[in-house]
């Protein structure tokens, strides 16, 4: 491809795989794939946490090396993407009181955002801050700038997390020789790319379904209300199915082939039988109920994380993510939530995203956090590839020509002192050709 300006590389750091994303922003500010790699991770990351950095970092330099190959270009930075147990919102208010009526500036606000950031949370770091409305007296407001009060409160949504969530993460990518852009919070930037901004003005949840996790995100009024991180995805399910006597693998080949979130109970009972390993069989029934409660227990704890805001999310539900792919998975949250909300499954690319012709990416819709990583990158990770041979090859081309030189004064002293010597392939000719064959064989 040869060196361009202003590609943008993303890394999603996944429980079950690392993956890595190439990207050039077109004029119209849509965003052009031009490359896609991905290097499975077994066993390095948990609940979305750097299990395993030296396996990570592995996993990470290859990815990137199979990116870099398909670019024709040198990564040198990523950003990357923050997620997993452990993030969470929490809501924090700032008061401050007046000596009488206060013209409100842009120093006040500063003032109190001064002092939210100050916070000080156990085992917890602020990664970042969601500003909500001020409150004066009891006028909500979304910019009190310009305005009088004897006091004035603020309230904001801080995202935190565990130090060593993003400490593990800048380990790795820096001993794979890279450095970091930025470290993005995925589901902020996910929900910026596949929500509508009508979705978020009129109140709705975003659901990512993940192998590890589920991530909930809460908006309302264009602005992030709750985020919270559940320790339980499609890989519990999987688990679950072992408990049939049968390995990891086959019971995520069963979940995918037999498994539903909801099965109807005016259903017909068939009493069909699936095949499993050494000759064995099954109830298929046995197993869905097995998938069906697993689901049953996470789309619980959905609920409890937005049951609060179901008058206000006019726009339901909008669920993503690896897991969410099961049958059946809208009629299950309906009964949840008692056909109250709308619920949608995210399809298909994002908006303001192209794939240039080419590029295998899989399935699309798996790759949401990956594409919105790459949607809020700025600035350009590569550059040119080195074309100066390694100092070896320097070295070797240095003793060969030492000996081709050697070799030819040789020839000139023996023919100074022979001169009627009979002619034929020279010394000198026939170590050239030598050469030369070593070298056509190399390249």
């Amino acid at each position: 491809m040869g060196a361009e300006k202003d590609i943008i590389i993303a890394v999603e750091l996944a429980s079950t795989a690392i993956r890595a994303i190439a990207g050039k922003r077109e004029p119209d500010g849509s965003m052009q794939v031009l490359a896609f790699a991905q290097e499975e991770s077994p066993n390095t990351i948990r609940k979305g946490i750097i299990d395993n950095i030296d396996k990570t970092t592995q996993a990470l330099t290859r990815v990137v090396a199979k990116l870099s190959d398909k670019l024709g270009v040198r990564v040198n930075s990523v950003y990357v993407g923050l997620g997993g147990q452990s993030l969470r919102s929490v809501h924090n208010r700032v008061l401050l009181q007046f000596d009488g009526l206060e013209l409100l500036s842009h120093k006040t606000i500063d003032k109190m955002r001064d002092t939210n950031s100050g916070v000080v949370y156990p085992n917890a770091e602020i990664k970042e801050v969601v500003p909500q409305e001020f409150t004066i007296g009891s006028r909500s407001i979304v910019d009190p700038v310009g305005m009088q009060a004897e006091m004035l409160e603020a309230n904001f949504i801080n995202i935190i997390a565990r130090p060593t969530l993003e400490e593990n993460i800048r380990k790795c990518v820096n001993a794979a020789g890279l450095e970091v852009q930025e470290v993005f919070i995925s589901p902020l930037c996910e929900a910026n790319a596949l929500l509508t901004p009508n979705e978020k003005r009129s109140g709705c949840a975003l659901v990512d379904m993940g192998a590890d996790t589920t991530t909930v995100s809460v908006y309302l009024n264009n602005i992030l209300r709750h985020l919270c991180v559940i320790p339980l995805g499609g890989s519990n399910v999987t688990s679950d199915i072992t408990s049939l006597k049968v390995e990891a693998e086959e019971a995520e080949e069963l979940k995918k082939k037999y498994g539903t979130a909801f099965r109807s109970d005016s259903e017909d009972k068939t009493g069909q039988k699936i095949s499993l390993s050494f000759d064995r069989t099954e109830d298929e029934e046995k197993l869905q109920e097995i998938v069906e409660a697993r689901y049953e227990e996470i789309i619980a704890n959905v609920w409890h994380h937005i049951s609060a805001y179901k008058d206000k999310m006019l726009s339901g539900i909008i669920l993503t993510g690896g897991a969410a792919r099961i049958p059946d998975l809208p009629q299950a949250f309906a009964r949840q939530t008692a056909g109250e909300l709308n619920i949608r499954i995210a399809k298909g690319l994002p908006e303001n995203v192209t794939i240039s012709f080419g590029v295998q990416v899989g399935e699309p819709d798996r790759l949401y956090t990956l594409y919105s990583l790459l949607l809020a990158g700025k600035e350009n990770c590569v550059g040119e590839l080195s074309k100066t041979p390694a100092q070896g090859t320097l070295d070797f081309e240095d003793e060969q020509k030492d000996e081709v030189e050697a070799v030819a004064e040789q020839e000139t002293q023996e023919t100074q002192e022979s001169p009627e010597k009979p002619k034929g392939p020279s010394a000198f000719s026939r170590l050239w050709k030598t050469l030369g064959d070593m070298l056509s064989d190399e390249s």
